[in-house]
């Protein structure tokens, strides 16, 4: 790209309007002066690797990619890192000066360094930890505790099939529980991470009894609206270390702006109460 032209990188997904991505890059576009963009763009079933080929047509340098379409993301692109390889899903796109697609999946890394900004002596090889869900994000999660050594993840979902799905794609690294056993998981563990959907309203929350959390345990939550989950503050209430999720979403975006626009961003307060907004 010319340098009197704009840097151009997007997030696609379906639906994509309640995204916080664009605010996010766009505020580091003008902190870092630099000529660019990041828009958001709704894909239609069907028409993501249409999309994406346009894109490069267009002269962007990359995307991030939300649901649905992180795993075929990963299936389109030309390399990948082992990350993504490992989590089979990709959330950033780079995109060459051959044209060629670059996957990478950057919610292990945000979530790791969410974590360790508010306790950095945080050891997760110390202690179980138990994940709660079995989707994308848990898939995340479970890379990311492994990468640092973790010897012993329990996961426990709804449906436990699929929770037995993941235990293979991980090689038994893993261990599944049954749902209904949730308190006496969670009273064992010095990690707690929901990665449901649970919290996201005030009709739904982890069924957790309070005095199985551990003092010491460490609570972090994937749900950033609200801010504070109701596991949040049960884990608050009893004392324990909590982390909300909105340092995972700020953090993952990192890598990408550097692959796309050259500069790392900073990541501060101001930008966490122009996303809280």
């Amino acid at each position: 790209m010319h340098d009197d032209r704009p840097f151009l990188a997007a997030v696609l997904g379906n639906p994509i309007s309640h995204s916080k991505s664009p605010r996010m890059h766009n505020y580091w576009l003008n902190k870092n002066q630099i000529n660019g963009y990041y828009i958001p763009i709704k894909v239609e079933l069907g028409d993501f690797e249409k999309t994406i080929k346009s894109l490069i047509n267009l002269g962007y340098s990359g995307v991030n990619v939300t649901i649905p379409y992180k795993l075929a993301a990963l299936e389109i692109a030309d390399e990948s890192s082992k990350t993504a390889q490992k989590i089979g899903a990709a959330n950033t796109l780079i995109f060459t000066k051959e044209e060629k697609i670059y996957a990478d999946n950057t919610d292990a890394y945000g979530f790791i360094k969410n974590i360790k900004s508010k306790f950095p002596d945080w050891d997760p090889k110390k202690g179980a930890s138990v994940v709660l869900g079995a989707g994308g994000a848990s898939r995340a999660v479970i890379a990311a505790l492994l990468s640092e050594g973790s010897n012993k993840i329990v996961v426990l979902n709804r449906t436990i099939e699929k929770a037995q799905e993941l235990k293979i794609e991980f090689n038994n690294k893993i261990s599944v529980e049954s749902w209904n056993h949730l308190n006496e998981i969670v009273a064992a563990s010095s990690n707690i991470i929901n990665t449901t959907s649970l919290g996201m309203n005030d009709e739904t929350s982890v069924p957790i009894n309070p005095l199985s959390i551990p003092k010491e345990a460490l609570i972090s939550d994937l749900v950033y609206t609200p801010l504070e989950t109701k596991l949040l503050k049960l884990g608050k209430d009893r004392g324990s270390k909590i982390v909300d999720g909105l340092g995972m979403l700020i953090y993952q975006g990192v890598p990408g702006f550097e692959a796309w626009y050259g500069q790392t961003p900073l990541v501060t307060e101001e930008l966490r109460k122009i996303l809280i907004k």
